[in-house]
């Protein structure tokens, strides 16, 4: 009697959900007290580390260099670009508030998908001044200066100054992050960790300026800036707080099984975290997320179930008040009318204490 035959399965993202379900996280989030969760959360963030890569190179020196200044309504605007490794430049905008007579809370804020650092500092995509915030973005670092921040913003790697010629002929919002996240997988490096690490640089930077309380520094991002957001606070313990916007999701339910770009992906993570869990590295320090009812690339029943874990854990540590999160009738924009408040009581009121 004939053997009996295999089903036949011809659908890629099939076999891939079958992997993933058969996948238990081995560093998901489990702690029950403040023991468990020291010993937790230095297992995960040692591992997350190792997998975004290049994170522990020794630094080189800055050499900043601060040239076209202009003021502004409100704050006076410089271009500053330094080294974050002897090989790679960075260059961002600083926005200074006007009548500083000190260091003062200070914000990173990193740009979503688009037109680099400019589009969060009032530029269109002709590269000409708006007359008020625009895009899906809003300027938010223009805001964060009006609230009285002083701001770095940087480009990301692969976005806006920060590109590959032929990707710079292509115009303001074509980014190159396919060709370096493909030669990363080879090299053992990943978009995301050089991303995560030039955000490590520029800390490094604004500890040199006298308009920077670098006990008083903040991290804040949209969609491309909210995954480097999640992830440099994740790591980067001189980051006191930080407003994530339009990245909290299960990454099953978001990078997974959508086209998304090619900077989102760190080779491995699933087989020992999901997202909320890297989110949660980042306790006890405050941390507030806000996502649009209508973001079609991180839904927002994910996004809520992502959320309650992450406040379980704050609350199992005594600090529910550390987190929150707003959910607004809208698409994958910035909003920032509970988010900034948020950032304002944790950087301009108190210092949060670091538990040991």
């Amino acid at each position: 009697m004939a053997a009996k035959r295999a089903k036949r399965y011809f659908e890629p993202m099939r076999y891939m959900w079958e992997v993933y379900d058969a996948t238990e996280q081995s560093m998901a989030f489990s702690a029950e007290d403040r023991k468990q969760w020291r010993a937790w959360r230095r297992r995960l963030k040692r591992k997350f580390m190792e997998l975004l890569g290049g994170l522990d190179e020794p630094r080189c020196e800055l050499e900043p260099a601060v040239s076209k200044r202009k003021r502004m309504d409100g704050y006076l605007r410089e271009r500053v670009v330094f080294q974050s490794r002897p090989n790679l430049t960075v260059a961002a905008w600083l926005l200074i508030p006007d009548g500083l007579d000190g260091p003062v809370p200070t914000m990173i804020c990193l740009q979503g998908h688009g037109a680099g650092k400019d589009d969060i500092v009032g530029f269109d995509d002709e590269g000409n001044p708006r007359a008020e915030y625009g895009g899906y973005q809003n300027d938010f670092a223009i805001q964060a200066a009006h609230r009285g921040f002083f701001v770095i913003a940087p480009d990301m790697f692969s976005f806006g100054e920060r590109r590959d010629p032929a990707d710079l002929e292509q115009g303001r919002r074509t980014s190159s992050c396919r060709l370096p996240s493909m030669a990363g997988i080879l090299l053992g490096r990943t978009v995301p960790g050089i991303r995560v690490y030039d955000v490590m640089r520029c800390i490094d930077y604004l500890e040199t300026r006298p308009e920077c309380d670098p006990k008083r520094i903040g991290c804040m991002g949209i969609s491309g800036g909210g995954t480097i957001t999640t992830f440099a606070a994740a790591v980067e313990e001189r980051i006191r707080a930080a407003l994530i916007s339009g990245y909290l999701a299960h990454w099953r339910d978001s990078i997974m099984p959508m086209r998304h770009c090619e900077d989102n992906y760190v080779p491995g993570i699933l087989q020992y975290a999901e997202m909320p869990d890297i989110a949660t590295l980042i306790a006890p320090r405050p941390v507030f997320f806000e996502n649009g009812t209508q973001d079609t690339i991180f839904p927002i029943k994910s996004a809520r179930a992502a959320y309650r874990k992450i406040k379980a854990a704050y609350t199992m540590l005594g600090i529910p008040e550390r987190c929150g999160m707003q959910v607004f009738e809208g698409p994958h924009e910035f909003r920032g009318d509970q988010g900034f408040p948020f950032l304002e009581k944790w950087l301009m009121g108190v210092t949060p204490t670091i538990m040991a």
